[in-house]
């Protein structure tokens, strides 16, 4: 080979090995993950509000195919009425005044300004996207909590309720009473600067609905035929067990978006982890709840209860609500598991009390919900037992106190309960005049 070529070989080799050095320099020296321009953090933060809000919205329809399922198939056609009613209604009513009382300057306070809510989005023409999300998407994934409270209601005191009655504490409870309560965390209030922690709602959604149940069921009463003076108690079944369990599966499939949305943030890889651990530990407490309740059912009673596990499911889901971005895998397993176990036990309690609760909403949202807000400091070192407690306490006196009143002033001026005879005949024929089956029914006609 001339030397010339060999010269012109080795400086070639020289300049790609300086190259490549180069750009292997560049790249160290680059950060491994570089952060996203502001408007597209503001683009995959509306994003995630506005799909996961639809994942919760459709939730309405898990509770209202669980409910159908479990009540007699006489009141089927009402409860899918008041399903679909109560959703509408919470969101005018969180619009008109619920969504501001909740987080317009609460600071530190016991609640925020009664104003209609009115998002502007006008800063994001101008080239702003510091407020990080579209203002609707915020107010709309807010909002299909707030009927997720009212559905827990709507289930407990079913089958002896009057229809106009119900959706005036659907509208009290979407209006004051719970935007009032969540102000104290997620509005900024005084619960949060004493340090209580409720990720996405175990005491501020959920065992505030079921406090809101409780008072209610105390109010309005038993089922007609539930429980005997000798002590007895009539088990009423269902209209329709599969439709409960699809009910069920619709509400775990809408509670990634319950659980992962209330990340509140995907513009970032950070965020993207957290929500995909939210999502991986809010599965698996379901699935913990599940197979708890199996176990205990196979072992008291010799045989697994279907509804029982249905409602297991939703308990370790309650359970892990409101600490589901902190724990392993296998804390999220044993935490819903304790939920599941929670149900069993609860159940007949309050069947020995007398209190008729007709989907078993108390034990899930309420008795869960309580447990799985104490257990928020087992796997996040930043949350205290005490600022737990407090904030279990303080929710659930004023939830039980002000439903209570608002129950009782309704029954004593208006009237709650239907007749004993609208009882028996079946709030579809006497509130709605059809039926949910009617070929099943005795107005069924052959042709």
């Amino acid at each position: 080979m001339p030397v010339t070529a060999t010269i012109k070989t080795k400086s070639l080799r020289g300049i790609v090995c300086m190259s490549v050095l180069t750009i292997l320099g560049a790249l160290v020296a680059q950060p491994v993950q570089a952060a996203v321009s502001e408007e597209t953090a503001y683009v995959l933060n509306t994003f995630s509000f506005l799909v996961h809000g639809v994942l919760v919205m459709f939730m309405a329809a898990g509770f209202a195919m669980l409910e159908a399922g479990l009540v007699r198939t006489k009141n089927v056609a009402t409860i899918c009425l008041k399903n679909i009613a109560l959703y509408s209604l919470a969101g005018v009513m969180f619009w008109a005044m619920g969504y501001n009382l909740m987080y317009l300057d609460v600071n530190g306070g016991f609640m925020g300004s009664i104003l209609p809510w009115s998002g502007d989005n006008s800063a994001t023409a101008a080239g702003d996207f510091s407020a990080g999300y579209s203002a609707e998407s915020d107010w709309f994934f807010q909002m299909v909590f707030v009927a997720t409270t009212a559905s827990i209601i709507s289930g407990t005191i079913a089958e002896r309720v009057r229809l106009w009655p119900f959706l005036l504490f659907v509208a009290v409870l979407a209006g004051v009473l719970y935007p009032i309560q969540g102000s104290w965390q997620w509005g900024g209030g005084w619960l949060a600067e004493r340090g209580f922690s409720d990720f996405a709602g175990s005491t501020i959604v959920h065992s505030a609905g079921g406090w809101a149940a409780l008072a209610g069921a105390l109010v309005i009463g038993a089922r007609k035929g539930k429980f005997h003076k000798d002590g007895r108690i009539t088990p009423i079944p269902g209209s329709s067990l599969p439709l409960a369990t699809l009910g069920t599966f619709v509400l775990w499939f809408g509670w990634f978006g319950f659980n992962g949305g209330s990340q509140l943030a995907l513009g970032s890889a950070a965020d993207a982890n957290a929500m995909a651990t939210i999502f991986a530990n809010t599965n698996m407490a379901a699935a913990g709840g599940v197979l708890s309740v199996m176990i205990i059912t196979q072992i008291v009673y010799k045989k697994v209860d279907l509804s029982m596990v249905l409602n297991g499911a939703l308990a370790g889901l309650v359970s892990i609500t409101a600490g589901p971005d902190t724990p392993t895998v296998m804390s999220a397993i044993l935490i819903g598991a304790v939920g599941g176990a929670i149900v069993v036990f609860v159940v007949p309690l309050l069947d020995k009390l007398g209190v008729d609760d007709v989907v078993g909403a108390i034990p899930v949202h309420l008795a869960a919900g309580i447990w799985g807000t104490l257990a928020v400091p087992l796997t996040n070192d930043g949350a205290s037992f005490s600022a737990q407690l407090t904030g279990v306490a303080a929710i659930g006196a004023f939830m039980f106190v002000t439903s209570y009143a608002v129950w009782f002033a309704i029954d004593r001026t208006i009237g709650v309960r239907v007749s004993e005879e609208e009882e028996y005949e079946g709030l579809d024929k006497m509130e709605l005049g059809l039926e949910a089956y009617p070929e099943f029914g005795h107005g069924s006609h052959k042709f």
